[in-house]
């Protein structure tokens, strides 16, 4: 168990403004993963103080551009060398499995931050444009980061990282289910050497959230979580005319054109649909297969689907683990019932707990088949191992149907024609689409049309996020 007696305000550890402890329990077998003072609105005032003074007085915005980089640099190697003890302590907190964490905190953060390392390094800070006109790039200024249980990590440094570039101060809020990984992660943020007062770290539920997106003190909130979530953050920054950059929900969808591999396409949904336990925004859970070959691809993805081993997520071969809460495992439970009273066909999986891990917020990956798009199953973010197929008649069907939906977030088609594929991924209104399972790199943006938010992360784009643009007449 690891517990902090402390938060992170303005680069410093300093006692809570309140008593409350945050507890964090494994939702494999509920035992007590770590303890955490809860941040108040107290506590958010004295972070936002800090960076506020720091960002208006300090010489974090005023540094050179190359140091900024070169610190940023320096918290990445020496996160670099905790990564896989970060990988192991989430898994415990949010039931990830450890596959997933390692990979992507030992192996794809870095890339993340070296994307936008390198974006920093391209990018004219200051330059003079044919009118001669002189054209600044500056920090947007004090920063709330709020971001979710899922890839906290990965969601805190998508946005320090650009933040902290371009010479903002950030207070980072994060989610009670994994407030101990926050405060490890600080340790690394002390450790790099940033000016006073340019980052705080302060677990808590959703009341200091809110607190925090209102504060007056702030000048941008950076927020990756749920669209109503969303919806509310817009709203309160939208009356402040505060700047908002928001990842929200998804409900993708996997094209699968009658030319595709059904086995091909089971191995990589596998990945793209289930990984992290389907606690991903952009998974790909609406399965688009066509009439020609439906009943085919179908049984398919349900040989992929039964393969998987579901169970402890620090052991390496689990690929399914639990539900991050006992009530995330009962929604999750609740749509699978849904599924079935609105009709659907059940393939495999169900509402029962998977057999000898009741113990546990487990649920048995579910497929459902002869699925409508006007069903609540194939509307509405589960966020749980919950899969739909979907018929479609043609090209022009598949297309239709893919945006029949609130959300544009992610998507992917799978053909053997590839430029048949890319066709289709251009017509598709959606902010990332995989031809193929095709892996997505970090310098290209990532974010949503429509309800799955505003504002792009990653690279060059995610980096102008952070940025605010002075023209100065010579």
């Amino acid at each position: 168990m690891r517990s902090y007696n402390q938060l992170f305000i303005g680069g410093r550890w300093a006692d809570s403004a309140g008593s409350e402890v945050i507890e964090v329990r494994s939702p494999h077998d509920r035992s007590l993963v770590g303890t955490v003072p809860h941040a108040t609105p107290e506590d958010v005032d004295h972070a936002v103080a800090a960076a506020r003074t720091a960002f208006d007085q300090g010489p974090w915005p005023r540094t050179a551009p190359e140091e900024r980089r070169r610190t940023v640099a320096r918290f990445q190697e020496l996160y670099n060398a905790r990564a896989a003890e970060f990988a192991a302590l989430i898994t415990a907190e949010n039931g990830s499995p450890l596959t997933f964490t390692t990979g992507l905190n030992v192996h794809a953060l870095p890339e993340q931050t070296a994307a936008y390392l390198r974006a920093a390094a391209d990018l004219a800070w200051e330059e003079e444009l044919p009118s001669g006109t002189l054209l600044r790039r500056e920090a947007v200024g004090v920063v709330a980061a709020i971001i979710p249980w899922n890839a906290p990590h990965q969601s805190a440094l998508v946005k320090m990282v650009p933040a902290l570039l371009a010479g903002c101060t950030v207070v980072l809020k994060a989610s009670p289910e994994t407030a101990v990984d926050a405060l490890a992660l600080a340790e690394v943020v002390a450790d790099a050497g940033f000016p006073d007062g340019v980052v705080s770290v302060l677990p808590a539920g959703r009341a200091t959230s809110e607190y925090l997106v209102a504060h007056p003190g702030v000048d941008k909130v950076a927020f990756t979580g749920s669209t109503a979530a969303g919806r509310s953050i817009a709203a309160t920054a939208g009356a402040q005319l505060k700047r908002v950059s928001l990842e929200l929900g998804g409900k993708s969808a996997a094209i699968v054109l009658d030319d595709a591999d059904p086995a091909a396409v089971a191995r990589g949904l596998m990945h793209h649909s289930l990984g992290n336990n389907a606690q991903n925004c952009q998974a790909h859970t609406r399965i688009l297969a066509p009439r020609s070959r439906y009943e085919e691809i179908v049984q398919a993805v349900r040989a992929m689907v039964e393969s998987l081993v579901v169970g402890d997520p620090a052991r390496p071969e689990t690929f399914i683990g639990p539900m991050v809460r006992p009530d995330h495992q009962e929604r999750v439970r609740s749509y699978i019932e849904l599924g079935i009273a609105e009709g659907a066909r059940l393939v495999t999986g169900g509402p029962e707990v998977p057999r000898g891990l009741e113990g546990g917020c487990y649920v048995t990956p579910t497929l459902f088949a002869d699925v409508d798009s006007s069903l609540r199953v194939a509307r509405e973010e589960i966020f749980g191992p919950v899969l739909v197929v979907i018929p479609f008649a043609d090209d022009e069907d598949a297309v239709r149907i893919a945006d029949d939906s609130d959300f544009g977030l992610g998507g992917g088609v799978w053909s053997a024609d590839h430029e048949r594929a890319v066709g289709i991924a251009r017509r598709v209104r959606t902010g990332m689409m995989l031809v193929n399972g095709a892996t997505p790199a970090f310098d290209g943006p990532f974010g949503g049309f429509k309800a799955s938010g505003i504002g792009r992360e990653f690279g060059a784009v995610g980096l102008g996020q952070y940025i605010e643009y002075k023209s100065i007449a010579l």
